[in-house]
């Protein structure tokens, strides 16, 4: 039978402190503004220095989930063992050669966290570069950031976050002693080496914004450091990186829908760096570069000329302004190219068209070839490694039903080889499982894809339970691919199913651009629509669906739990983005001012407040039924701030009229990403599992490890 959540008798209740805002002449009354702590900058570094009565709140709230899911405690465990026994204990990584080196990571047996090591590029005796269990051990959580070598080969480079906060401090390690020196750089965003004495960084501020980057010479105090550029548009964050050949250090800024690259030669790091082309409205373009034995090119992804969809160019190093980019993947509506790669005589791209991932090269003849596959729904990933005058490259592949491969792949021969396949260690059988794409009919017409997944025993005749999850924002692509993790519900008669909303790139620019501004609705619809047409299919029935998002996805369960709560059996919503109106009206949080290209500015257009009112999910709670849910949050989240969960479960609990579980979990000690570590993460997941299983009618058909 399925675990019955027994939440206790008497449930939390926030204290109501109303708030009086106002904005183009409307004025409302926010009764839980009190949440958000006056010093919330501090708790995000020290959570600790949260004030009395919120934490004490937020504590209440987290004993009254664990006193309502105790009764799924078992059914956790077995989840969490059953997850971990799809995990190969001992693995590791396939070897990335680089000059005299090839490098890999590895996991021991019981380590949460990888080990990265070196060996001499033909073989021999290994070298170890740092354990980051070893790291971890003394911290509560723990995420490394970046891990990268010098290219002298004799300097490491790390870095690492203790508080979930994503405060990253950089570290650099003498490969031959192992040992770090006493340089430390604090609050490192990201960081790329231009040759083996020098790395240039950028650096988050007070509002955890990346706006500025420094140089930073081995040896030398970091207080030193030369600062290369200012971003001083509060819309705009900066990144830096190398070119795979070594010989431009790029720096780039940008927002959600506009960029600007500036680049520097290795050979004059001091320079002032130049710009590419200058930022304009509506302009994204990303950069690499090719150096060749008559030409010196930079090759540009771009959606200049209105090519939607993106395309990419070649323009002379001497001359990269927009007027002499010159196109050799030409724009094709519906064809979304994401991202690319530079080799010496090579570039190779990924794209996608409905939903589905495709991998295309060309080498300097101009013979555009494409790599081909078969299965109904995949999904791919790109990895070019770490040398440039190479004709192979990697990519990995999954389905639904497979597990992921890595396979090689020979631009000159047409070549390709299965280097690894994930071990399940406890057996999987891609027989035992069907994927299937279907398309569900939108409000107004728009063909929305699904993809799913379900075991061959589980019957298509209404009586399954699933979970459907989505994303749709920032043209973020969700992909078809293998999760092992997923397999514990569906090897309980769940369909898993994903929503190719509007609001990803899934089906190109437009199905983006299509769910912005007062169109986001649009993401809302697609998903309702997406669950209407699961129940129409017979995969699932009304009320026995559970939905799930997280951060932006969070937005888009909450607005469709306001929307069609009697659609479903339960809502979990991992740190929810639900606040939408306080959040984007607000710019001195860490990501608002570069949102407004996503939501429109409230502060300054009357028609993106009354947009974003009317759907953020924190203002649309009604005195109405809601289904059961499970909410997230985490004190040191910079990105969606504990507060908006926090305040949303506050109003549900007040005005709801059904008497289905509200529960809250906040993650006191950690951030956006929850816990980290390979096997701890998976409490989170099992956590998530039980309550969907525990809401959701039992399955009547499927494997034996149904419950």
């Amino acid at each position: 039978m399925n675990p019955k959540i027994r939440p206790p008798a008497t449930a939390p209740v926030a204290d109501k402190q109303a708030t009086e805002c106002t904005a183009h002449g409307v004025k409302w009354v926010d009764d839980y503004a009190w949440l958000r702590a006056r010093n919330w900058q501090e708790a995000m570094r020290e959570p600790d220095l949260l004030p009395e009565p919120i934490k004490s709140y937020l504590i209440a709230e987290n004993q009254y989930c664990s006193d309502a899911l105790q009764s799924t405690e078992p059914l956790q465990r077995e989840l969490v063992e059953e997850m971990r026994g799809r995990i190969l204990e001992k693995d590791e990584s396939l070897p990335e050669k680089d000059g005299p080196f090839a490098y890999s990571e590895r996991y021991v047996e019981g380590g949460e966290h990888p080990v990265y090591f070196r060996t001499p590029r033909d073989g021999g005796e290994e070298q170890l570069l740092i354990d980051i269990n070893q790291e971890a051990d003394a911290h509560e959580y723990f995420d490394h950031g970046m891990v990268e070598h010098s290219p002298d080969h004799k300097t490491f480079a790390w870095s690492s976050d203790t508080s979930g906060a994503e405060y990253y401090r950089l570290y650099f390690r003498d490969i031959a002693t192992g040992k770090d020196s006493d340089t430390v750089i604090e609050d490192v965003e990201c960081a790329a080496w231009a040759n083996s004495n020098t790395l240039f960084y950028t650096r988050v501020d007070e509002n955890h914004r990346p706006n500025k980057v420094y140089r930073h010479c081995l040896g030398t105090d970091p207080a030193d450091d030369a600062l290369v550029y200012h971003e001083k548009d509060n819309r705009f964050s900066c990144e830096v990186y190398t070119s795979r050949s070594g010989g431009y250090v790029f720096i780039a800024t940008g927002m959600d829908d506009q960029d600007e690259v500036l680049y520097l030669s290795v050979s004059d790091l001091e320079a002032a760096p130049r710009v590419i082309e200058p930022r304009a409205e509506g302009l994204e373009y990303s950069v690499d570069h090719q150096a060749g034995a008559s030409d010196d090119r930079f090759v540009i992804l771009s959606n200049a000329d209105d090519a939607k969809d993106f395309k990419l160019s070649y323009t002379n190093v001497a001359t990269p302004g927009r007027q002499h980019w010159s196109d050799f993947q030409p724009y094709k509506p519906g064809r979304m190219i994401h991202s690319f790669e530079v080799f010496k005589d090579w570039v190779l791209w990924l794209s996608v068209e409905n939903a589905l991932p495709a991998i295309y090269f060309v080498g300097r003849e101009g013979v555009v070839s494409e790599v081909a596959f078969e299965e109904e729904a995949y999904s791919l990933g790109l990895d070019a490694g770490l040398e440039y005058d190479v004709s192979e490259f990697r990519f990995d592949y999954s389905s639904p039903t497979t597990p992921w491969q890595t396979w090689q792949y020979d631009c000159a021969t047409g070549e390709r080889e299965l280097l690894k396949t994930q071990v399940i260690p406890s057996g999987h059988e891609t027989s035992d499982y069907v994927a299937r794409r279907i398309t569900a009919l939108s409000h107004d017409g728009a063909e929305v894809p699904v993809t799913l997944l379900h075991h061959k025993d589980t019957k298509v005749d209404g009586t399954a339970p699933c979970l459907l999850y989505g994303y749709g924002s920032y043209g973020s692509s969700v992909p078809a691919g293998f999760s092992s993790n997923r397999l514990s519900l569906v090897d309980r008669g769940f369909v898993y199913a994903i929503a190719h909303v509007r609001g990803g790139e899934e089906k190109g620019r437009d199905w983006y651009e299509a769910a912005k501004f007062e169109g986001k609705v649009n993401s809302f619809h697609d998903f309702i629509a997406a669950a209407e047409a699961l129940v129409k299919l017979q995969y699932t029935s009304v009320g026995n669906i559970v939905i799930n998002g997280g951060s932006a996805g969070g937005l888009l369960v909450g607005a469709t739990v306001n929307m069609r709560p009697d659609l479903f059996a339960g809502v979990i919503a991992d740190v929810p983005f639900v606040d939408v109106l306080n959040t984007i009206i607000d710019d001195t949080l860490p990501l608002t001012p570069g949102e407004w290209s996503q939501w429109g500015n409230p502060i300054e257009s009357k028609a993106a407040f009354d947009s974003i009112m009317a759907y953020s999910p924190y203002d649309n709670v009604e005195a109405k039924e809601y289904p059961a849910m499970l909410v997230t949050a985490g004190v040191s989240d910079p990105r969606v701030t504990y507060w908006e969960p926090a305040k949303w479960v506050a109003k549900l609990r007040e005005v709801k009229t059904d008497n289905n579980v509200l529960l809250l979990k906040t993650n006191m000690s950690s951030g956006h990403y929850g816990k980290t570590g390979r096997f701890a993460i998976l409490e989170d997941y099992a956590l998530s599992y039980s309550f969907a299983i525990a809401v959701t009618e039992r399955p009547g058909q499927g494997s034996s490890k149904r419950i």
